[in-house]
């Protein structure tokens, strides 16, 4: 992409930070009115710096004949991007304005699934052939260095089929020996990602090995295009965006959150808002279960929501952890049995804090104010124990559920902390009543 000119400008006229700082509050048209005032190179500097879905209804926006011209400074990748973000009816005067070599470079690109990587590769990058000399390949490339490469870090070594031979920088390039051929310079152990593996591996390739450009190949090796750091920047986001949305207990968005509208953000976020009610339903359920021992015990339901909130909280905390190590590839399937060993372990030790916490809490209300009866220590001894038991399940819930929906195929990340905190609401009531039975048999039930 072209840079901003470094030159100062007037004190009278808008520079692209300065509309960019109140982009959100204009209307379309202020948009539009703002960007065609903007000097040509601070106008370049603000439509790189868009969204997808701003850069759609701005270049919408323009008239044909600027469409046509600022279209045509995007790079392919970000033209196939703006492309499937347009309306469908939009989608083929837009491509019409391209000239005949980016309009078959981004039908290429259209053919690829938006979260793979073919989808987000520039099919343009610095090639050289393995037979060349380093003076030969650095002639070749300032010839290159005047057409607009998506980037200019690495030059990728081909044969004739369009194999990946190696890659060498440039900057290895220019300090090698003239004559010297390319083939011997270069590095054969080249990083590739497949053409369709999904933007999450991507992603993580790019945290493993921080390279600024990784190669994408076919199933035989030909080189496709390049995904470079920027347009995983974009990925890391839209992923993190998605996961965070889907802990909070809603379906993701596809827009922004002032670009939704208000029906599809109540479709989103009401649809598994009345799942988790449907789900708590079943507390009132457990509950009417126990209806003779609450008679005989009132003082057993004043502790119904510590218990339920203790093992929905410890639940949440280790769905979060285990989703994020997933996501980050830390844990995968087989690990399962050691994250369940963990999560027995941390489930014991804390619903053992807790239960202490609990006991405590009781002998010394008991003292202050004696509310619970003259079996206060068996109440706190169902207490304390309730607490193991349901701190426990917490754990190993919100622990497993993202295995098993990994397992046959769903996100993970749909194991939020509300689904699993109604999961372990249920259960726990029944263990605390349970646990509660048994101490409190022949005294207060």
């Amino acid at each position: 992409m072209r840079r901003a000119s470094e030159r100062p400008m007037p004190d009278d006229e808008l520079t692209a930070a300065d509309l960019r700082e109140i982009w959100p509050i204009l209307s379309l048209d202020e948009r539009v009115q703002g960007f065609r005032v903007l000097p040509r190179e601070e106008a370049e500097n603000l439509l790189f710096g868009l969204t997808d879905s701003d850069l759609t209804k701005l270049v919408l926006a323009l008239k044909p004949s600027d469409r046509r011209y600022w279209i045509r400074l995007l790079p392919p990748d970000d033209i196939a991007d703006l492309i499937q973000a347009a309306p469908a009816d939009e989608r083929e005067g837009l491509v019409t304005l391209l000239d005949e070599r980016t309009r078959h470079e981004v039908n290429a690109l259209l053919a690829y699934a938006e979260d793979e990587a073919g989808g987000l590769m520039n099919p343009r990058y610095a090639r050289v052939r393995p037979d060349m000399t380093v003076d030969e390949a650095v002639s070749y490339l300032r010839k290159l260095a005047r057409q607009n490469l998506g980037t200019f870090n690495y030059a990728y070594v081909l044969d004739e089929q369009q194999k990946l031979l190696g890659v060498i920088s440039l900057r290895e390039l220019f300090t090698a020996v003239g004559d010297r051929k390319v083939r011997d310079a270069m590095q054969t152990g080249v990083v590739t990602l497949q053409e369709n593996v999904d933007q999450e591996t991507v992603s993580r390739v790019f945290a493993e090995t921080d390279l600024v450009a990784i190669p994408v190949v076919d199933d035989e090796g030909r080189m496709k295009g390049v995904v470079t750091v920027d347009d995983v920047v974009d990925v890391v986001q839209e992923e993190a965006t998605e996961d965070i949305q889907k802990f909070g207990g809603m379906e993701a968005l596809e827009a922004p959150y002032l670009a939704t509208s208000f029906l599809e953000m109540v479709r989103k976020r009401g649809g598994v808002l009345a799942v988790l009610f449907i789900g708590e339903m079943l507390t009132a359920t457990a509950m009417s279960q126990y209806e003779d021992e609450i008679a005989k015990a009132v003082i057993l339901a004043l502790f119904v929501p510590l218990i339920i909130s203790s093992g929905g909280n410890s639940g949440s905390q280790a769905s979060t952890l285990v989703i994020r190590a997933m996501a980050l590839g830390e844990v995968q399937l087989r690990d399962v049995f050691r994250v369940l060993r963990r999560e027995l372990g941390a489930g014991f030790a804390m619903g053992t804090g807790l239960a202490l916490l609990g006991f405590i809490r009781v002998v010394v209300w008991q003292q202050l104010w004696p509310i619970y009866g003259p079996h206060y220590m068996l109440v706190a001894a169902a207490v304390g124990l309730s607490l193991i038991g349901v701190v426990m399940l917490g754990t190993v819930t919100g622990g497993l559920l993202p295995f098993a929906l990994k397992r046959v195929g769903l996100d993970p990340a749909s194991s939020s902390a509300p689904f699993v905190a109604t999961i372990v609401d249920v259960a726990g009531l029944v263990i605390y009543f349970t646990v509660a039975s048994f101490v409190l048999r022949g005294t207060m039930l």
